[in-house]
């Protein structure tokens, strides 16, 4: 087929003009190019496909499953724009091998995913064996992993260090949640023992100084370890920004910074909300004057990514595990469905980046850090055909009810946008339109990704 006529997004440059597919990727980019089956984009601009690089389908947290499995989650990216997500895997049992949980998502996702899917490993335990095991899952294309530096799973530093010394001699990338453990669980049973259990104290037990605190703890750790590649996971302040910053000023060349949607668009004003317990998230919303800070670092190139941390539970489910209690409820909210036209219509609808940042942040850096690119996240001859068309000549209001996410509300109820998805294509076929997915189930393959090309900016 031939898209024709639209404001085509590559990597450097917004241009009228056509794209022409053969079978599952890009034959072309022209003007003039002519096939049997025409979709018309004029007006329109033509994107690469959306990479979530920061999912939690099926998760399960002990007292919770999160509600989207990898059918209703990836229907959901799908019909948000997104054709390709590398999904964080849950905590498998206490000693269990590093391969462990990858064969167990295999089979969650097996039959059931519709776009394309990957796996960061996760590390709950260092030793010999996991670290040989790092190696060994590079030819499995499982070239990233997870160390959490909080919860049951937490790593010390003497693993950490380890980890990323492991890292830098492979080549591969390790992604880390920064929260000082210690502080966090002293402020919650303090908040605890005072009787201070309503939402907004969530945000109070977590302060921003205990993920800048982390950031800063794992940077000068990667220094050490010879500048192996560090990607901070979900960054929400503006105090987290300056640990990274501080660590590039020092002269660290493979630090790299993902926030999300949350965090540039939502404030913990909204812990004091009836439905509070919706954003019970960690690390917490912030001080509203955050949202501006973080916008500040996405315009300035500080921040290469925008992810989701899409961890979906249901209100109901938290509000009677923890409607008494903020540190009883399911940590993690929805969002997968609305990064995409979210961070079109903030971003690039209101002036504060241009359509190429937008790609980079929410496609080709993504691909580029965790190896996929060129195969993914640019709209480039050769690479696969996976391609939004989003038309800015029309608006939309969110509302739950018209969302795919297997979850009872949205935490952007009522936000508007001024742009709206008209199709998604996936390896060249049509699987969203008018938002709704008609593509097959289980269509999604798995993806044996490369070595990360640390040169996303």
């Amino acid at each position: 087929m031939v898209i024709k006529n639209g404001f085509v997004v590559t990597e450097n440059d917004v241009t009228q003009a056509d794209i022409l597919i053969r079978g599952s990727q890009i034959a072309a980019i022209g003007v003039g190019l002519s096939d049997d089956e025409t979709i018309d984009a004029t007006g329109k601009y033509v994107l690469p496909g959306g990479i979530d690089v920061h999912t939690h389908m099926n998760l399960d947290v002990g007292i919770a499953v999160a509600q989207d499995d990898f059918y209703t989650g990836t229907v959901a990216a799908a019909c948000g724009g997104t054709t390709a997500i590398v999904d964080h895997l849950g905590f498998g049992p206490a000693g269990c091998s590093l391969d462990h949980q990858i064969g167990r998502y295999h089979e969650y996702a097996r039959g059931k995913a519709v776009i394309d899917y990957g796996f960061h490993g996760v590390i709950q335990h260092v030793d010999g064996d996991v670290l040989g095991m790092m190696e060994t899952l590079i030819g499995q294309g499982v070239t990233s992993h997870k160390i959490y530096m909080t919860y049951s799973y937490k790593i010390d530093d003497a693993g950490i260090y380890a980890v990323l010394k492991r890292a830098k001699q492979l080549g591969v990338m390790v992604a880390v949640h920064p929260e000082n453990d210690g502080v966090v669980n002293a402020r919650r049973r303090e908040l605890v023992e005072q009787g201070m259990t309503a939402p907004r104290y969530h945000a109070v037990s977590r302060p921003e100084s205990c993920e800048a605190e982390a950031i800063f703890r794992a940077s000068q750790i990667s220094s050490a370890a010879g500048d192996a590649p560090l990607y901070i996971v979900h960054v929400s302040s503006h105090l987290g920004m300056q640990a990274v910053k501080l660590a590039r000023r020092n002269g660290q060349k493979n630090i790299f910074a993902e926030t999300c949607p949350q965090y540039l668009l939502l404030d913990d004003s909204y812990y004091e909300r009836k439905d509070g317990l919706k954003y019970v998230l960690s690390p917490p919303l912030r001080r509203k004057v955050n949202n501006a800070q973080l916008w500040e670092d996405v315009i300035a190139g500080d921040i290469q990514t925008v992810a989701t941390d899409h961890c979906p539970f249901d209100l109901k489910l938290k509000e009677r595990l923890g409607k008494d209690d903020f540190t009883k409820c399911p940590n993690g909210m929805p969002g997968v469905e609305l990064r995409y036209p979210l961070m079109f219509s903030e971003g690039v609808m209101k002036g504060r980046i241009s359509a190429n940042a937008f790609a980079r942040l929410c496609a080709t850096n993504p691909a580029k850090l965790f190896g996929l690119y060129p195969k993914k996240g640019v709209i480039k001859e050769g690479s696969d055909a996976d391609i939004v068309i989003m038309n800015t000549g029309c608006g939309d209001t969110i509302t739950h009810d018209r969302l795919h996410e297997n979850v009872d509300y949205t935490p952007y109820e009522g936000f508007e946008l001024s742009c709206k998805i008209d199709c998604v294509l996936s390896r060249g076929e049509v699987i969203v339109k008018n938002n709704s997915y008609i593509g097959q189930k289980a269509r999604g393959q798995f993806l044996k990704r490369g070595l990360p090309a640390l040169d996303a900016k």
